[in-house]
């Protein structure tokens, strides 16, 4: 039954994503302890700074107190525990989002709790990548439907040509170009950043980061929907040759209804999984491309960790967007089941 497929396929991808950060946090345990042990004698120096101004300590005495809380603090991160164990407690602690304090990066109302710092930054790509992936599959739909209905004519090559071309642009290259013409040369669009300094406010706000977005979003939109019209014209253009669509043809059923109630009905799986991964894909964004419009996502946010080795930043943001990508997936697969009637999950032979 299509049920008994969904909760296995659900299990399955959170057994996925679970086995994928004991991974990660394998890997970055050695960097992960390091990073622990000097926030501990950050707080332990601290502590003692203030116990020191209110009273004075002998030399003997400062170092009891600092082999004391070091030796407690250790303990209570587990640094005195086994290897395996070390990485299961931080694993646990990734998968009930508990990251922990950076260790440079700080938000916009100053906190360093990397939870706050990731979410933050989330928004800002989703209300570009996200948007723009959104625009392209739409623009890619429309322009492949109008391919697929006149193959070998104008529009059918002067677009295959043109995808041939763009398509293996890359995007950083195109947002460079736009940036001295519409920037520099133009003078229309500012060159980077989400916001103007000092940022408006109210409906202001939202207005000056649209204006502040739309030079990054075009090169996102001119670069990306050529290749969702190249793939949606090849399944359409495929199942125009099937049997069933000749049959309605022949039956005398308008065009139209040829085209969107049958055609597209059949091409919705693979259609729907294009759709789905290309939205998937944007998830992370993009390291280069938001380092040239100086957009402060996740993919600059990546950067900064990695320049920085922030391990907790860096930790918090692979197991956000893996999370996203994996239930993606996962409800990928739901929708693929459910429309394509082909597909028979759970059942019996």
């Amino acid at each position: 039954m299509y049920w008994k497929y969904a909760v296995r396929r659900i299990l399955n991808g959170i057994l996925s994503y679970i086995i994928i950060i004991f991974i990660l946090s394998a890997l970055f345990n050695t960097v992960m302890e390091e990073t622990a042990r000097t926030q501990i004698e950050e707080t332990v120096r601290g502590e003692l700074m203030g116990i020191q101004q209110a009273r004075q300590m002998t030399a003997e005495e400062i170092q009891n107190y600092y082999r004391e809380r070091l030796d407690f603090f250790g303990k209570q991160y587990m640094l005195d525990r086994p290897v395996f164990e070390r990485i299961l407690f931080r694993t646990w602690n990734t998968l009930t989002f508990r990251f922990g304090r950076s260790t440079s990066i700080r938000s916009a109302q100053g906190e360093r709790d990397v939870f706050t710092i990731v979410w933050e930054v989330v928004p800002r790509t989703v209300s570009l990548f996200t948007v723009a992936m959104a625009i392209n599959i739409m623009i890619g739909l429309w322009l492949g439907i109008r391919k697929a209905r006149k193959p070998g004519k104008t529009l059918d090559k002067s677009t295959s040509i043109a995808t041939m071309i763009v398509f293996g642009m890359p995007a950083w290259w195109l947002g460079m170009m736009l940036i001295m013409l519409f920037s520099y040369t133009l003078r229309l669009f500012p060159s980077g950043g989400m916001v103007s300094t000092p940022p408006p406010t109210g409906i202001h706000y939202f207005l000056d980061m649209l204006y502040h977005m739309a030079l990054p979003l075009m090169t996102l939109v001119l670069i990306g929907f050529w290749g969702s019209a190249f793939l949606t014209r090849n399944i359409v253009l495929s199942i125009l040759q099937e049997d069933f669509i000749m049959s309605a043809r022949a039956r005398g059923l308008p065009e139209r209804k040829v085209m969107y109630g049958h055609t597209l009905r059949t091409a919705a799986p693979p259609v729907v999984t294009m759709a789905l991964l290309s939205l998937l894909a944007t998830v992370a964004g993009s390291i280069i491309f938001e380092g040239i419009f100086s957009w402060p996502g996740l993919g600059n946010l990546y950067w900064v960790a990695v320049s920085q080795n922030d391990i907790p930043v860096l930790m918090g943001n692979l197991s956000l967007t893996v999370g996203l990508y994996i239930s993606g997936l996962v409800i990928l697969d739901l929708i693929y089941g459910f429309l394509d009637p082909r597909i028979k999950v759970g059942g019996r032979r």
